[in-house]
């Protein structure tokens, strides 16, 4: 599918960097038309100024090549000869076309043929090896923006097509960082981001996370303080919006006027609702849905096929949730308290409902499902959950479904949860870290290239579109 299109979405792209390219170039280089309206409506007296020091800032290009270094060490070599840690992370920038609901394609921008781009993953202290290449038949050069990084601006300088960037950092501080492109020299850098390019690192703590303590009630009444080790089932959530015109292009002027066209959670709009495997399993016929929202349930969907998240009662879950995009984003879970929300390295709040995340900003919530059932996580603006965003979280066994799994044989004894059966989705599910407890198991789900997907498929993660109908058909055949 994507190769089919690479012609025509080369040709849409041509239009992406027009209007956006024009109004970034001109707030980043001195000499526009654009810099100069913005510096006279300011309230600096441009007659004071050095006009001698104006003119060599405009000669030498404008102010991105005389941005002051960072204190900080970032060369490679001297930073892989340290004694630390040193983690490579290496992407490859490049254009494709990638589904969105009702059947259509819009032309994404990705690092490594996904949105979100891979989880970087590493330990605080760590030296961080980042390699960014551009394939020479790409139509644009491409930059990467590593929040977690604390060093010049000029490391993030876009790669042309057919070119290689690298450089190095140490990721001091722990917590979640965006990472995403920097665009061409700046320009057009919100059609890069806003068109897929970007995905998170998770920087964790030198000394692990803390245990999670939270206030229960006994059946008397009287007040418990149970205590989680710091292990636990660990999820990403990357929240976004899509500005798309009819033609599956970045509009950047409903961008401007903050109407976006569809709210992703991991690329996806309703990507975490039941599929056909769960219309079997609950309600015995893959025609009738189990949820009233169920936009991605065909196996021909293949790794685009809507999968749930699945959860054990009284364990302990953690949350890595970034806002990528340019809405706020109100957490919530119906059904659950947010037992600590976490950001950078303080807690914020223990026992909320909902947490408000702005542009480019984190989470990490920590929290314990009590009791078996079915949780939506949304973005509580309502528009934003009309609109896609909007997932299920299934704890436990709600359905009761262990006993008729183990008659038929698919498992030999109950399971604690469905993930077991099918397996979490492989876009939500982040590399192991320090507290990491390992997921059952992991099936291909998320905004890949078939590419990417036959990579999942044979490095041994579950293609459900095969599962699916031979668990149909060992639920359906005679005792």
């Amino acid at each position: 599918m994507n190769q089919n299109r690479l012609s025509l979405m080369n040709k849409r792209f041509t239009m992406l960097f027009t209007v956006a390219a024009v109004a970034v170039m001109g707030a980043t280089l001195f000499g526009s038309t654009y810099s100069q309206t913005q510096i006279s409506g300011q309230s600096y007296d441009m007659s004071s100024m050095d006009m001698d020091m104006m003119d060599k800032i405009r000669n030498m290009g404008g102010l991105q090549l005389v941005m002051p270094q960072a204190f900080a060490e970032t060369d490679c070599g001297v930073l892989a000869d340290s004694g630390r840690n040193v983690v490579e992370f290496n992407l490859t920038g490049e254009s494709v076309s990638l589904p969105i609901m009702g059947g259509e394609s819009y032309n994404a921008m990705t690092f490594n043929g996904q949105v979100p781009g891979p989880t970087l993953r590493v330990t605080q202290g760590d030296v961080v090896k980042m390699t960014l290449t551009i394939p020479a038949d790409e139509i644009t050069g491409h930059g990467n923006d590593m929040h977690a990084s604390q060093i010049s601006a000029l490391a993030f300088d876009s790669v042309n097509p057919g070119e290689t960037s690298q450089f190095c950092y140490i990721a001091e501080s722990a917590g979640v960082f965006k990472y995403h492109c920097s665009g061409v020299h700046l320009a057009g850098m919100d059609a890069h981001v806003l068109s897929g390019m970007y995905g998170i690192a998770i920087v964790d703590p030198a000394n692990g996370y803390k245990k999670l303590m939270v206030e229960k009630t006994s059946g008397s009444g009287e007040m418990n303080r149970v205590f989680y080790d710091a292990d636990a089932l660990e999820f990403t959530l990357q929240f976004n919006q899509l500005y798309l015109d009819e033609n599956g292009n970045y509009d950047m002027s409903k961008m401007m006027a903050h109407q976006n066209t569809a709210t992703v959670i991991n690329g996806m709009q309703f990507g975490y609702t039941p599929n056909m495997a769960h219309n079997l399993l609950v309600k015995g016929d893959v025609d009738t849905n189990f949820f009233l929202v169920q936009p991605w349930k065909g196996l021909e969907l293949k790794q685009y096929q809507s999968q749930l998240l699945y959860v054990e009662n009284d364990q302990h879950v953690r949350l890595f949730i970034e806002n990528q995009g340019n809405e706020p984003v109100f957490f919530h879970i119906v059904g659950e308290i947010l037992d600590r929300v976490t950001q950078g390295n303080r807690v914020q709040s223990a026992a909320t409902e909902t947490w408000l995340l702005g542009g480019s900003q984190n989470m990490i919530v920590d929290l314990v499902f009590d009791e078996p059932g079915v949780y939506a996580l949304v973005n509580h603006d309502y528009a934003a959950i009309y609109s896609g965003g909007l997932g299920l979280f299934v704890a436990g066994d709600p359905f009761n479904l262990n006993p008729t799994l183990v008659e038929k044989g698919i498992i030999s004894e109950p399971v604690a949860s469905y993930a077991y059966v099918l397996g979490n989705p492989s876009d939500a599910v982040p590399p192991m870290g320090l507290n990491s407890i390992a997921h059952p198991a992991i099936n291909i789900h998320g905004l890949y290239t078939d590419d990417v997907a036959s990579e999942m498929q044979a490095s041994g993660l579950i293609p459900l579109w095969e599962v699916i109908p031979v668990v149909a058909e060992i639920l359906t055949a005679e005792s």
